[in-house]
Protein backbone atom coordinates (compact mmCIF):
# COMPACT_ATOMS: atom_id res chain seq x y z
CA UNK A 1 0.00 0.00 0.00
CA UNK A 2 2.95 2.38 1.21
CA UNK A 3 4.22 1.98 -2.65
CA UNK A 4 1.08 2.78 -4.51
CA UNK A 5 0.92 5.66 -2.62
CA UNK A 6 4.53 6.52 -3.50
CA UNK A 7 3.63 5.67 -7.06
CA UNK A 8 -0.14 8.33 -7.23
CA UNK A 9 2.19 10.98 -5.08
CA UNK A 10 5.24 11.06 -7.66
CA UNK A 11 2.25 10.97 -10.63
CA UNK A 12 0.33 13.60 -8.97
CA UNK A 13 3.65 15.69 -8.39
CA UNK A 14 5.13 15.34 -12.22
CA UNK A 15 1.50 16.07 -13.29
CA UNK A 16 1.49 19.58 -11.34
CA UNK A 17 5.00 19.98 -12.39
CA UNK A 18 4.04 19.77 -15.95
CA UNK A 19 1.14 22.11 -15.38
CA UNK A 20 3.31 24.67 -14.38
CA UNK A 21 6.01 24.66 -16.33
CA UNK A 22 3.66 24.83 -19.50
CA UNK A 23 1.75 28.10 -17.88
CA UNK A 24 5.29 29.66 -17.39
CA UNK A 25 6.08 28.87 -21.16
CA UNK A 26 3.29 30.18 -22.44
CA UNK A 27 3.19 33.55 -19.89
CA UNK A 28 6.68 33.87 -20.76
CA UNK A 29 6.43 33.41 -25.10
CA UNK A 30 2.71 32.89 -25.60
CA UNK A 31 2.96 29.65 -27.20
CA UNK A 32 -0.12 27.39 -26.56
CA UNK A 33 -0.26 23.76 -27.72
CA UNK A 34 -2.36 23.98 -30.68
CA UNK A 35 -5.41 21.50 -31.58
CA UNK A 36 -4.27 19.10 -34.36
CA UNK A 37 -7.94 18.53 -35.03
CA UNK A 38 -9.13 22.09 -35.53
CA UNK A 39 -6.07 22.64 -37.28
CA UNK A 40 -6.99 19.73 -40.27
CA UNK A 41 -10.53 19.55 -40.22
CA UNK A 42 -11.27 23.68 -38.42
CA UNK A 43 -13.61 22.55 -36.46
CA UNK A 44 -13.51 22.46 -32.86
CA UNK A 45 -13.12 18.96 -30.77
CA UNK A 46 -14.81 18.67 -27.08
CA UNK A 47 -11.70 19.51 -26.08
CA UNK A 48 -10.38 22.81 -27.95
CA UNK A 49 -9.73 25.63 -25.21
CA UNK A 50 -8.77 23.54 -22.40
CA UNK A 51 -5.43 25.09 -22.05
CA UNK A 52 -6.64 28.53 -21.96
CA UNK A 53 -9.87 27.37 -20.09
CA UNK A 54 -6.75 25.99 -16.96
CA UNK A 55 -5.23 29.50 -17.73
CA UNK A 56 -8.03 31.42 -17.32
CA UNK A 57 -8.44 29.59 -14.04
CA UNK A 58 -4.87 30.33 -13.12
CA UNK A 59 -5.78 33.79 -13.17
CA UNK A 60 -8.83 33.78 -11.42
CA UNK A 61 -11.01 34.76 -14.71
CA UNK A 62 -14.03 32.61 -14.03
CA UNK A 63 -15.55 33.95 -16.79
CA UNK A 64 -13.41 33.88 -19.35
CA UNK A 65 -12.99 29.96 -18.39
CA UNK A 66 -16.20 29.45 -18.96
CA UNK A 67 -16.27 31.00 -22.57
CA UNK A 68 -12.92 28.33 -23.46
CA UNK A 69 -14.47 25.29 -22.38
CA UNK A 70 -17.65 25.51 -20.95
CA UNK A 71 -18.31 21.25 -20.30
CA UNK A 72 -14.86 21.02 -18.70
CA UNK A 73 -15.53 23.29 -16.53
CA UNK A 74 -18.43 22.97 -15.68
CA UNK A 75 -18.12 18.94 -15.19
CA UNK A 76 -14.81 19.18 -13.54
CA UNK A 77 -16.21 18.74 -9.96
CA UNK A 78 -17.51 15.65 -11.53
CA UNK A 79 -14.20 14.75 -13.02
CA UNK A 80 -12.53 15.44 -9.65
CA UNK A 81 -14.90 13.18 -7.38
CA UNK A 82 -14.33 10.32 -10.21
CA UNK A 83 -10.19 10.62 -9.89
CA UNK A 84 -10.85 10.74 -6.00
CA UNK A 85 -12.29 8.05 -6.08
CA UNK A 86 -10.57 6.04 -8.89
CA UNK A 87 -7.33 7.01 -6.60
CA UNK A 88 -8.45 5.69 -3.51
CA UNK A 89 -9.13 2.06 -5.07
CA UNK A 90 -6.21 2.24 -6.56
CA UNK A 91 -4.26 3.03 -3.12
CA UNK A 92 -6.89 0.46 -0.70
CA UNK A 93 -6.92 -2.53 -3.38
CA UNK A 94 -4.24 -1.94 -6.37
CA UNK A 95 -7.29 -1.77 -8.92
CA UNK A 96 -8.49 0.65 -10.86
CA UNK A 97 -12.74 0.92 -9.94
CA UNK A 98 -14.87 -0.87 -12.60
CA UNK A 99 -18.44 -0.73 -10.94
CA UNK A 100 -21.27 -0.33 -12.52
CA UNK A 101 -21.91 3.12 -11.51
CA UNK A 102 -18.65 4.54 -11.86
CA UNK A 103 -18.89 3.40 -15.55
CA UNK A 104 -22.09 5.12 -16.05
CA UNK A 105 -20.98 7.99 -15.32
CA UNK A 106 -18.34 7.79 -16.97
CA UNK A 107 -20.15 6.72 -20.31
CA UNK A 108 -22.57 9.60 -19.67
CA UNK A 109 -20.00 11.75 -19.27
CA UNK A 110 -18.26 10.87 -22.88
CA UNK A 111 -21.55 11.54 -24.48
CA UNK A 112 -21.78 14.79 -22.90
CA UNK A 113 -18.66 15.80 -24.51
CA UNK A 114 -19.65 14.31 -27.84
CA UNK A 115 -22.66 16.42 -27.79
CA UNK A 116 -21.01 19.53 -26.89
CA UNK A 117 -18.61 19.15 -29.30
CA UNK A 118 -21.23 18.85 -32.12
CA UNK A 119 -22.91 21.75 -30.47
CA UNK A 120 -20.20 24.27 -30.66
CA UNK A 121 -19.54 23.67 -34.51
CA UNK A 122 -23.56 24.22 -35.59
CA UNK A 123 -23.58 28.17 -36.03
CA UNK A 124 -26.68 28.89 -33.77
CA UNK A 125 -24.10 27.59 -30.90
CA UNK A 126 -21.59 29.44 -31.68
CA UNK A 127 -21.34 30.88 -28.42
CA UNK A 128 -19.50 27.57 -27.03
CA UNK A 129 -16.67 27.60 -29.29
CA UNK A 130 -13.50 29.01 -27.75
CA UNK A 131 -12.66 32.60 -27.48
CA UNK A 132 -9.23 33.23 -29.27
Amino acid sequence: MKKRIKKTITAAAILLAAGILYYVIYRLTGFAIPCPFHFVTGLYCPGCGISRMFISLFQLDFVSALHQNAAVLILSPLFLILAIASVVTYIKTGNMPHSRWFNIIVILLICCFVLFGVLRNIPYFSFLAPLN
